[in-house]
């Protein structure tokens, strides 16, 4: 017998258990953990300082919960607007343990934290919501939505686990028409977005007519102003030759029937020209040397 007890298999016995009954001993409370000390699972005390505490190995033993806030998010669920329009809403929640005995008296665990917050979330929103129009919680009031939904959530939870848990905030991830809605919803805004995109078409062909008429009228304007000016012009400058071609011929007819001659000859005389016409006429008499006219 004393051979088996100073034999190696014994030691490394004798050592295990002691090794399990000092590590029953004491128990760690981290820095983010909340610790209950359960005697045959009744709550004997709660550790909330870090730190190394003892405790009786075997008939006690602990149950840790988080100090940090936690994040819970829920499935999805449809709601009814006050304008009778369904709507599917996905929450998020921000909550923490604020009394750990007062939570595992109430609700044990996380999971059943989970379950009692989400029961109460989807109560208070579905009275909120309720009251609201759809476009109101999708755009303008949704804020104050979710500060209303928020401060009754944290009363209730509150009274509910008896000072347990504090809900910081509630918020709406995600709100959306049912998946059976949003192809008509889709259908009927495609509509609309086309027969508005067709009035703004057709009110811009109006203005480009309208202003391609105004240009039209405005240039016709200033081409029978142009010719007007054109025309007026000429005839001055009609006037004006005339004018002074009367004078020169009354200065010396002669010298100009010659010079109108000689120009005469420029155009019809041409190389390789042939005409045929009498040599006694008046375009050939400064040729046959007569300069007198006929």
């Amino acid at each position: 017998m004393l051979g088996f007890l100073f034999s190696p298999l014994s030691r490394l016995i004798i050592l295990a258990v002691v090794v399990v009954v000092v590590s029953q001993s004491f128990y760690i409370v981290n820095q983010q953990d909340q610790v209950i000390l359960l005697e045959f699972g009744r709550p004997v005390s709660t550790m909330t300082t870090p730190g190394l505490y003892p405790k009786t190995p075997f008939v006690q033993n602990i149950e840790r919960f988080d100090r940090r806030i936690l994040v819970s998010d829920a499935h999805p669920q449809e709601y009814l607007t006050s304008d009778k329009n369904r709507l599917v809403v996905d929450h998020v929640s921000r909550w923490r343990i604020s009394d750990p005995l007062q939570f595992f008296q109430t609700v044990r665990n996380e999971a059943g934290a989970l379950a009692r917050l989400d029961d109460i979330i989807i109560s208070e929103l579905r009275q909120e919501l309720g009251q609201e129009k759809f476009t109101d919680i999708i755009s303008a009031r949704r804020d104050f939505i979710m500060e209303a939904v928020s401060k009754r959530v944290a009363a209730t939870a509150a009274q509910q686990t008896n000072g347990g848990i504090e809900v910081i905030d509630v918020r709406i991830k995600r709100a959306d028409l049912p998946q059976e809605v949003q192809a008509s919803v889709f259908a009927r805004i495609i509509a609309e977005r086309s027969r508005i995109a067709s009035q703004y078409r057709a009110e811009g062909a109006e203005q480009a007519f309208r202003i391609r008429a105004d240009a039209d009228k405005e240039r016709t304007i200033i081409e029978a102003r142009a010719y007007e000016e054109s025309q007026r012009a000429r005839g001055e400058g009609d006037g004006k030759s005339t004018e002074i071609y009367a004078s020169a011929y009354n200065r010396d007819a002669e010298f100009y029937a010659f010079t109108r001659n000689l120009e005469a000859y420029e155009k019809y005389l041409r190389q390789r020209s042939t005409l045929v016409m009498s040599g006694d006429g008046e375009l050939f008499r400064y040729l046959n040397g007569s300069s007198q006219p006929r």
